[in-house]
């Protein structure tokens, strides 16, 4: 049984709400962050009836002190971090370029690109040492194309695919694994606020070979296993799980 310490930004819905289960139903001890105190304690504590080990810690990427407290709050909690999940992202406000502005460009880079690099650095601060530990970033099938409407979220997107493949290179003396995956289309509230409508959505779904959206599920098993030692000499790669739309 996985008895690791596992901590999860942005964990309390969809894909990190997904991964926190399927990490503390191998066994892990999960720390959950996120910004909504309420649901972070509601998610705690249907946890632990299910029996499950974890703890929630309020933080908010965007700001280094809360990054900083939550990865030594863990610490001092659990004496390690063995595996980080840096799940945080915003689909900030979609639309043309000619429609963007400096407050939307940060509303989306502030959380996807500047809260990974702070994560990053505060997880590789505790694991480098220790000389191991397992960082997965959450990229988008966005990371590699694009589509109509999204340029910010996919120039974010983008970055995180950079911070992760630098971070890799830098942390692998150090014996400290840095990847990301990269979803396609999800059936999350996330998605459904960025399609915006049915019709959007059976679009989107009809670009997936598969013919389905994905399941938050399918993704949090995949992170699972990139973070675990069965993925052991898998570093700075980008994950795609996409029911092959970037076939």
């Amino acid at each position: 049984m996985d008895t690791s310490v596992v901590l999860i930004t942005g964990a309390l819905t969809g894909i990190g709400r997904a991964t926190a289960l399927a990490f503390a139903c191998g066994g892990a001890r999960v720390v959950v962050s996120g910004r909504n105190d309420e649901d972070g304690h509601a998610l705690v504590a249907e946890m632990h009836d299910l029996g499950l080990e974890a703890v929630f810690l309020h933080s908010d990427v965007r700001y280094e002190s809360d990054v900083c407290n939550l990865i030594d709050e863990a610490v001092a909690r659990f004496g390690r971090v063995d595996v980080a999940v840096n799940n945080a992202g915003s689909e900030g406000y979609p639309g043309p370029v000619l429609e963007q502005t400096a407050e939307t460009y940060a509303a989306t880079f502030d959380t996807n690109v500047l809260g990974t690099l702070l994560c990053m650095k505060h997880e590789l601060r505790v694991m480098q040492p220790r000389g191991s530990g397992s960082i997965v970033n959450l990229s988008s099938a966005l990371g590699q194309r694009t589509t109509l409407g999204c340029s910010v979220y996919t120039a974010s997107k983008h970055a995180v695919e950079g911070l992760t493949k630098a971070a890799a290179l830098e942390a692998a003396p150090f014996g400290v694994r840095v990847n990301a995956v990269a979803p396609g289309p999800i059936d999350t509230g996330m998605l459904t606020r960025f399609a915006g409508s049915e019709e959007n959505k059976d679009a989107l779904i009809a670009g997936v070979p598969l013919r389905r959206l994905g399941h938050p599920k399918e993704i949090a098993e995949t992170i699972v296993f990139v973070a675990s030692e069965r993925a052991s000499f898998l570093t700075g790669q980008i994950i795609g799980v996409d029911g092959g739309k970037m076939a």
